[in-house]
């Protein structure tokens, strides 16, 4: 519910108003606000048992065992730090580049730079979420796998369009206002429709969604 109302608000604000600072802000307290609230929830569920983030941990452990903790019998924290900081340097050139790269195949074939944003680029910056989800789909852990769908798209809007908006302020493109914040929404309705038939999301509701977003392609490309 918080997936939708999220991308209803946003489509709204767009529709209305250039994101600029206020808005950038006021997205990213509203995710502050939603991170204090999601762990204030999980100390009351400890208080009687595990929590949802205890079992989550859990459950991402048995997809990649390097997430297991690991103690650091008094290391130096020099080591994890630069590994860190590399990390940091790595996902910021690669970003740039993904961006250049994109930009210059929309200027070689012709195409919008939008549409190469909405396709290329946001297949591109999923795949670590398609991977995970995957992974932890066939390891049965289900509430990994829908909880990374659904929470990457509340970071993705209240996050990363805040952020966004306050180092960049701008307009968005009204194609997107007109069409694609309309898809959005009806998205993550539909999604909450599936998931709530059942509390799972079978193999041909799954296969529904993928044709869907085929369809949405295809009526983007030029």
């Amino acid at each position: 519910m918080v997936m939708l109302a999220v991308a209803v608000v946003f489509a709204a604000l767009a529709a209305l108003m250039p994101l600029g600072r206020t808005v950038g802000g006021a997205f990213v307290a509203v995710l502050g606000l939603y991170v204090w609230f999601a762990f204030r929830q999980e100390r009351v569920a400890a208080r009687t048992d595990h929590g949802a983030i205890y079992d989550k941990s859990l459950a991402l452990q048995e997809v990649d065992a390097a997430l297991i903790p690991e103690t650091t019998n008094g290391q130096p924290l020099v080591v994890p730090l630069l590994i860190a900081l590399g990390g940091l340097v790595l996902v910021v050139l690669g970003g740039r580049f993904l961006v250049e790269g994109a930009v210059s195949l929309a200027r070689a074939l012709g195409i919008a730079e939008t549409v190469i944003g909405l396709t290329i680029v946001a297949v591109g910056t999923s795949m670590p979420e398609l991977v995970t989800s995957a992974v932890a789909g066939l390891r049965r852990q289900g509430d990994v796998a829908f909880g990374n769908i659904v929470g990457s798209n509340i970071y993705n809007i209240l996050g990363i369009g805040g952020f966004t908006a306050l180092i960049a302020p701008g307009v968005v493109p009204f194609v997107i206002v007109s069409f694609d914040n309309l898809v959005m929404i009806g998205v993550s309705a539909a999604l909450l429709l599936v998931a709530w038939t059942g509390f799972r999301i079978s193999r041909l509701e799954g296969l529904a969604l993928l044709a869907g977003y085929a369809v949405y392609v295809y009526l983007i490309w030029p």
